[in-house]
């Protein structure tokens, strides 16, 4: 659990992934052979087998997050957005601005519904009209501080609720981060594993191209999260994935635009979750897509799954995940990579 808060709590928008890169290294610096870094950013750690075939394992480290585009004469901080965030979740959050001189807290503002007309208290405010107010009273004083181009991530708490469930920002894609983690700690297998934390997939599955054609893998799996639909105002046929019966093996993601996993790879997740009597849930999805669909199409093509945890409350500061899952994802992955030949 504490590697799993660690993980929650570092902070690594899109582009600026390594503290994340730091726990990874830290934590498999004694299972593992070989550990490197890319030039796009990604850590690749090998643990190498006495055969031939090559597996890599695909977590992306990257979270979603802002970044300073523009400080006015006031002092205030507007900002862009790095990945996929609703406007209506960013109001009145409290924020991290990582700059050279250190991390300077803010809190995101925006015009205040007592000075709004009725017609625009009832649309979502845009995220272009909102600023972060870092208590400065002057663009000198805000340049003291921050600077254009700094990193931005969300204050959160990571929390433990009843039911082996967990609540944390950045769940998206830490969990998969600690599934490649475990994994290569307890493996026993002949082939030569690959375990690598992927930058930038948020804004484009960019470190996957990078490293899968790196690597050139006999197999892959990309690792990540998917929409639990086990909560008010989501119905069941739209998301039938849920907490608690294990990881998803994804067989087609984005309506097909994405990954459409192979008949050899399904059998290879589906056989080991019934030899190994680990619970499992099948997902045909119209969302949105992982690192697996950049690796799949690396160099003449890569034989690629995808395993996802079920998460509710994706792509905000507040997802909520099942451990057991969590465990469950690990304990197939690991059964499908000691079997395979």
């Amino acid at each position: 659990m504490e590697l799993m808060k660690k993980l929650s709590l570092a902070p690594g928008i899109s582009g600026f992934e390594g503290e994340i890169k730091n726990i990874i290294r830290d934590e498999l610096n004694d299972h593992v052979d070989n550990i490197e870094e890319d030039l796009l950013g990604n850590i690749i750690t090998v643990k190498k087998g006495k055969s031939s075939t090559k597996v890599m394992l695909a977590a992306h480290m990257d979270e979603i997050g802002l970044m300073v585009r523009y400080i006015d004469e006031k002092g205030f901080i507007l900002f862009t957005k790095i990945g996929g965030i609703s406007d209506q979740m960013l109001m009145n959050q409290t924020v991290i601005i990582h700059g050279t001189k250190g991390d300077i807290v803010g809190v995101i503002g925006s015009k205040p519904p007592h000075v709004m007309k009725p017609e625009e208290r009832k649309k979502i405010i845009d995220y272009e009209k909102m600023f972060i107010d870092i208590g400065a009273f002057s663009k000198e004083e805000a340049k003291e501080m921050v600077s254009v181009g700094d990193p931005i991530t969300f204050k959160a708490d990571f929390e433990e609720f009843p039911n082996d469930l967990i609540m944390g920002k950045a769940l998206d894609n830490r969990i998969g981060c600690y599934v490649m983690i475990e994994t290569l700690k307890r493996i026993n297998t002949n082939a030569t594993v690959y375990g690598v934390g992927t930058v930038q997939e948020e804004v484009g599955l960019k470190g996957a191209k990078t490293s899968a054609f790196k690597i050139n893998p006999d197999l892959a799996f990309a690792l990540d999260v998917t929409i639990s639909g086990d909560h008010p105002g989501i119905e069941k046929k739209d998301a039938p994935v849920v907490i608690g019966k294990g990881p998803a093996i994804v067989l087609v993601d984005a309506s097909g635009r994405g990954i459409i996993v192979t008949a050899k790879i399904k059998k290879i997740l589906t056989e080991a979750g019934e030899r190994g009597k680990i619970d499992y849930q099948l997902e045909v999805s119209d969302g949105g897509t992982t690192d697996g669909t950049a690796i799949h199409l690396t160099k003449e093509g890569i034989q690629t799954g995808v395993l996802s945890v079920p998460t509710r409350y994706i792509h905000t500061t507040v997802s909520v995940a099942s451990m057991k899952d969590i465990e469950k994802t690990i304990d197939l992955l690991v059964e499908a990579i000691n079997n395979i030949e």
